[in-house]
């Protein structure tokens, strides 16, 4: 889509950090990290959230998962723990209408982002 920011990042338009990239998906920094590690990781084919990229794409879907394992793996995060979240709707704050896998870590989490107080 041509006003997608995430699809003008994975054609290389929009600058962003690169973490991971295979055939299918692609990883980058968030601009607004949560937590110490905090890397996006999309289908390079827009969906525009995680219930239509299952229903259309099941494969992909198991693609975006499985290359947020390896960004955990390179992030060095996979033994201490980290968070997968995909936010779907208006009430989950999802900001950018292209599926989207947040993956967390490299600190203690609170009960969802960096523990407050």
């Amino acid at each position: 889509m041509s006003d997608c920011l995430f699809c003008k990042i994975v054609a290389g338009d929009v600058p962003a950090t690169k973490v991971h990239e295979t055939e299918t998906t692609l990883a980058f920094r968030d601009i607004n990290p949560q937590a110490k590690v905090h890397v996006l990781v999309v289908p390079k084919t827009h969906h525009e959230d995680v219930v239509e990229l299952a229903a259309a794409d099941p494969q992909l879907l198991a693609d975006v998962v499985a290359t947020g394992a390896a960004v955990a793996k390179a992030e060095g995060i996979d033994v201490s723990g980290f968070r997968f979240v995909f936010n779907t709707g208006e009430h989950a704050g999802r900001t950018v209408f292209h599926a989207h896998l947040h993956v967390l870590g490299g600190e203690q989490l609170g009960l969802f982002g960096r523990p407050t107080g």
